[in-house]
């Protein structure tokens, strides 16, 4: 698909566009988010002005969007919660319903700040670098992925973040012996042969989707360590599937921790507020 400033309007494009984009429930969206970045402008500076010629760079983007490329990765970026994010190939795609830890996080602690987050699976430091933007605390993020910590340091920088955060290659939490006041945690938990869309299990890693058999296997680690790291009065909050409150929460509990279910904006279960249950 070609489209020419001169003989195509804005609004043409777009609906165009939206159009070749039917895979996608954010199929307008995807399109107006793509043109605000051919042209170099937010979204918002978008909609306000749609007298402005289609650049030339438009076409190649939609090409790529409607090979199921996700757009984060065609733009480079990623709002979530205050900050904007870079992600690109290797670094899971931040998602709005992972907000929900965030969200029950502050409901947690109130008035009161955590002075230290830990954030495990860091990936583009999504969940920590939002914390620090929230709270005056400091950080350690922990990935597997070098590639992703790449995006994450970046990120750290360009949010003048630096000083306050620390991001290191891990396993879950094997090397740390340390407590932490809040604990972040969005782990894979899709079963390999669950179906997903075409541009998620085709351009994102596999390494941050897919979790055993039947999604539960990086729980079952994050279970025996969150334990030995929640400080006294502090908390984790864990992304979990909607379908898997109850098999998370009985694995929480085998450990001796208390868990709550936190819903997402679309009413789904989303996140477990774990804390360490009560001495008898």
């Amino acid at each position: 698909m070609a489209f020419s400033s001169g003989m195509t309007s804005l609004r043409t494009a777009l609906a165009e566009a939206a159009a070749r984009f039917g895979f996608s429930p954010t199929a307008r969206l995807d399109a107006e988010l793509l043109m605000a970045h051919a042209i170099g402008i937010d979204r918002n500076q978008l909609l306000l002005d749609m007298d402005r010629p289609v650049p030339s760079t438009f076409a190649a983007l939609v090409e790529r969007r409607a090979g199921h490329e996700p757009v984060a990765y065609i733009t480079g970026t990623r709002g979530f919660w205050t900050i904007d994010l870079a992600v690109g190939p290797g670094a899971l795609v931040p998602r709005p319903d992972s907000e929900t830890l965030l969200i029950a996080a502050a409901a947690h602690f109130g008035a009161r700040a955590p002075a230290t987050v830990l954030d495990l699976g860091t990936g583009p430091g999504t969940l920590l670098l939002a914390a620090l933007d929230e709270w005056p605390a400091r950080g350690l993020g922990i990935d597997r992925s070098s590639e992703a910590l790449g995006y994450a340091v970046r990120n750290a920088a360009a949010l003048g973040m630096r000083d306050r955060v620390v991001f290191a290659l891990g396993d879950w939490a094997a090397a740390i012996a340390a407590r932490f006041d809040l604990i972040l945690a969005n782990p894979p938990y899709i079963g390999i042969d669950e179906p997903l869309p075409d541009e998620v299990r085709g351009h994102e890693p596999a390494a941050a989707l897919f979790a055993g058999a039947d999604g539960l296997d990086d729980y079952r680690l994050l279970a025996r360590q969150l334990p030995r790291l929640i400080a006294a009065g502090g908390c984790a909050a864990v992304e979990i599937g909607h379908a898997q409150a109850a098999a998370v929460s009985a694995l929480f509990a085998g450990q001796g921790l208390d868990s709550v279910v936190h819903r997402d904006l679309g009413a789904r279960d989303r996140c477990l507020l774990v804390t360490l249950a009560p001495s008898p």
